[in-house]
């Protein structure tokens, strides 16, 4: 435990990418295969879920730092941090235990599960006592589930691919789809002797950087494709012996979700695999992603909802066929290969190529990627025809030319701290817009304001609050932001009526005054725009 979490603390403490996978593969070089297996798994991201209720952990905090409720809770407002808070106030009891991280795991995290009150509280004070600062902080961060460190996937993979010597696509690829953190799969993961006994694997995806300037500085159009930027659920689907396996980008299996595209990717060659977008799907046009939503997250899935919100595939790319990666092919060799597998499935089969938009020049695509919104799109994606299929998010090969989002100039009426490095600070906001002469909740932003701003904003709310309740502070609306989203859609769950996807500030505006604001009216009349509900 005591090299994980000076590894925790190591990766923490720098920005250098070439000093964190260092790090990672010193880790991982020396560590007990048990240990570097469970390691891997919290640093790709697989974070266990919250096994204590948190008012049970903050009151047992408190009882092992011998303060009185209070103090603890005034202690973790100021910090935002619990994991944190906890290995400041609760005192070290000697040397640290020095057990495997492992063990820690098996024996103290994984014990707390389905256990009543008394014996979680029992478990905690014991590890309490038995670990120093450092890895406590590092163990208080599995527990609450809140396990977040600056190293992400792809430099985790960096890292393993030089201490095996393996390619990092390789790596990468093992790492994909299910596997349980065992010695055994680290062994495998990084061996270069062993292969994929997995049919279900997926590849990991290939990913788009944001085109913010235009396209004129990529070359000749001619070298390009354009197809259309859809907003739906981005997946693999896997074709292997008598199976077939739909995968997310955040590589969850969505067994049984999608019964229409499983059903007709049986028809699909064995040793196939597609890359696509699943979207609700209507008289050739898209449906907004919140109908989508309708089918997220249903255990059954009845005739009704199926017949009302049909979903299909609109396939991009083909990565595997009849058995072979065909990832290093030139795109437009895979479109070809890709365009004849879709033409060969039943008539009316819920996958479809995705179309590809034809312009003679950047200007005309110009024009066309302005009209997005209209069938259902979010922009273009411009992908080099010459292009293999990459891993992970790579510039120069793929863009995402996306449409100006909406945006809606609104007033800052609510502020709360923040967590992590930003606790201490005023940084979640809550923005009102005008109905009549009030002003009503519109959205929460806590995003795009630089270091400089939040400590402004910071210190307006400080100065300018005029209520409080708990953490939440009332201020003088005096602050315009200008806010961008997605979409929008009606809600019976926000007092405005409207929810909105994806808020963020996009900056702001010193040049209006409160009551220059936008009004609920104006915001409703963004509800008949193309893609609001997106």
């Amino acid at each position: 435990m005591r090299d994980f979490a000076a590894l925790y603390t190591a990766l923490d403490e720098t920005t250098s990418i070439s000093a964190k996978v260092q790090a990672l593969a010193a880790y991982f070089s020396s560590a007990a295969p048990a240990d570097a297996a469970w390691a891997l798994n919290f640093l790709v991201g697989r974070r266990p879920k919250r096994l204590l209720r948190s008012a049970l952990l903050r009151a047992w905090a408190a009882e092992a730092a011998r303060v009185p409720d209070w103090l603890f809770e005034e202690s973790y407002q100021q910090v935002g941090d619990l994991a944190e808070t906890v290995s400041l106030l609760v005192p070290d009891h000697g040397s640290a235990a020095d057990e495997p991280l492992a063990t820690w795991v098996q024996e103290r995290l994984e014990a707390l599960r389905g256990q009543p009150d008394d014996a979680q509280r029992a478990l905690m004070l014991d590890t309490w006592r038995r670990l120093g600062g450092a890895e406590r902080f590092c163990f208080m961060k599995l527990i609450t589930g809140e396990f977040r460190v600056g190293a992400s996937a792809k430099l985790v993979t960096r890292a393993l691919a030089r201490v095996s010597g393996l390619p990092e696509e390789v790596v990468a690829h093992r790492l994909m789809g299910n596997w349980e953190p065992t010695p055994e799969f680290y062994l495998r993961l990084l061996s270069p002797d062993v292969g994929d006994t997995d049919e279900s694997r997926p590849y990991p995806f290939c990913l788009a950087y944001p085109l913010d300037e235009g396209p004129a500085a990529l070359g000749g159009i001619t070298e390009w494709q354009a197809e259309w930027k859809w907003d739906g659920i981005r997946s693999q689907v896997v074709r292997r012996g008598n199976a077939v396996f739909v995968w997310s980008r955040g590589e969850e299996l969505m067994a049984g979700r999608f019964p229409e595209v499983e059903e007709a990717a049986r028809f699909l060659p064995r040793g196939t695999v597609l890359d696509g977008e699943l979207l609700p799907w209507i008289d050739d046009l898209p449906l907004p992603f919140t109908a989508m939503q309708r089918r997220i997250g249903r255990t059954t899935l009845s005739k009704k909802i199926l017949a009302e919100v049909p979903v299909r595939l609109v396939a991009y790319d083909v990565l595997e066929l009849a058995g072979d990666d065909v990832r290093a092919r030139p795109l437009a060799e895979r479109r070809a290969l890709l365009a004849d597998l879709v033409a060969a499935l039943p008539t009316g089969a819920p996958i479809m190529l995705s179309p590809i938009v034809e312009a003679g020049s950047w200007d005309e695509l110009g024009a066309v990627q302005c009209d997005a919104r209209r069938v259902g799109a979010e922009g273009l994606m411009l992908k080099r025809r010459a292009s293999p299929y990459g891993v992970g998010r790579r510039r120069g090969d793929w863009w995402k030319w996306k449409v100006s989002p909406f945006t809606v100039d609104a007033v800052l009426i609510y502020a709360q701290p923040g967590h992590g490095r930003r606790a201490g600070l005023f940084t979640d906001y809550t923005f009102g817009v005008w109905d009549g002469d009030t002003l009503v909740p519109f959205a929460k932003a806590y995003s795009g304001l630089s270091d400089d701003e939040i400590r402004e904003v910071d210190a307006f709310v400080r100065r300018n609050t005029i209520d409080r309740f708990g953490p939440v502070r009332t201020v003088a609306p005096e602050l315009v932001f200008e806010l961008a989203f997605e979409g929008l859609q009606r809600s019976t769950r926000h007092k405005s009526g409207i929810a909105v996807r994806f808020p963020r500030m996009s900056r702001w505006r010193h040049d209006k005054r409160p009551e220059d604001a936008d009004t609920l009216e104006t915001v409703r009349a963004l509800l008949d725009t193309p893609m609001a509900g997106a």
